[in-house]
């Protein structure tokens, strides 16, 4: 939450998503309005000009000579039979909510089948990780935690053969990166942390040794608590940040989705990074994904 002018902003709520979204024609205009604004140039006649909407179908035509316009088309509601007020009320349960939202919620809320609301949860969940983006984190005197875990599966012989493993890189009071990579080994690992964390970073892991190249290879600050030894943290040299992450990971699926597949996992991954990430604005989670859009198109 963040304050502005000693109120605190907080998420959406339902009343005020009522308010803005209260019908379908709303929502079609703003998705309008946010793809091409309030003028634009036209496809047909090359006049800058207004488009008005066309009742029987969604879509605006050009003033001028009646070229239309299909603000869903190259969106997940292009081809859909699914209102527009619905797409935008799950996307505000998405941002509404700490652990995310199963689909048999979504089903049971507008009485779609159970396939049409997974499909709306899966492409929202896309979405959500394109919007948060995988920017560099760390820098010049700041610190970067890593670590990997396992989710999912059984593990009846306690040696995480049948779960699935992850990675994650937290920069202490900044961002998350994760990924759902194939193997705990050298290789797979490493290649991310030189990837995403920016040159002149520290870097704190356990006591794996795959780490120990982050120095000699790669010129990172580089230290380990030993995990192997029940040390936890020494000084300011710890993994809490990330651990706690990944927690939350394991909580949310637990408690929410119950199981997920090796297949989506990545997805269900950007979907708590997008909440951490804007952890101190969440009154902007709403709107950065209506804003996303009109940026790219997911199948």
């Amino acid at each position: 939450m963040t304050k502005r002018g000693g109120q605190t902003k907080k998420g959406p709520n339902i009343r005020e998503f009522n308010e803005r979204f209260p019908d379908e024609e709303t929502c079609l205009s703003h998705l309008m309005r946010v793809r091409y604004g309030e003028r634009l140039t036209c496809m047909g006649c090359h006049k800058e000009a207004t488009y008005y909407r066309v009742k029987s179908r969604r879509c605006f035509t050009c003033e001028h000579c009646g070229y239309q316009v299909y603000p869903t088309a190259g969106t997940p509601f292009e081809s859909t039979r699914t209102p527009l007020r619905d797409w935008f009320y799950v996307m505000f349960l998405f941002c509404a909510s700490r652990n995310g939202v199963a689909a048999k919620e979504v089903q049971r809320q507008l009485g779609v089948t159970y396939k049409t609301a997974w499909r709306m949860c899966n492409l929202i969940r896309k979405y959500m990780g394109y919007v948060d983006g995988d920017f560099p984190v760390g820098g010049h005197s700041k610190t970067v935690e890593a670590d990997e875990t396992f989710i999912g599966g059984k593990d009846t012989q306690e040696n995480g053969d049948d779960k699935s493993v992850v990675f994650g890189i937290i920069e202490r009071g900044g961002d998350v990166v994760t990924r759902h990579v194939h193997g705990r080994t050298h290789g797979h690992l490493i290649p991310h942390i030189v990837k995403h964390v920016k040159p002149g970073s520290k870097i704190h892991t356990d006591d794996w040794s795959g780490y120990q190249t982050l120095t000699e290879r790669h010129g990172f600050e580089h230290e380990a608590v030993n995990h192997s030894a029940k040390e936890y943290v020494r000084g300011d040299v710890h993994t809490n940040n990330i651990e706690a992450f990944w927690a939350n990971v394991k909580r949310g699926i637990k408690g929410t989705y119950v199981w997920v597949s090796k297949k989506h996992l990545q997805t269900y991954l950007r979907e708590f990074e997008y909440r951490h990430n804007l952890r101190r604005t969440p009154y902007l989670m709403f709107d950065l994904l209506l804003a996303a859009f009109p940026k790219v198109r997911v199948g």
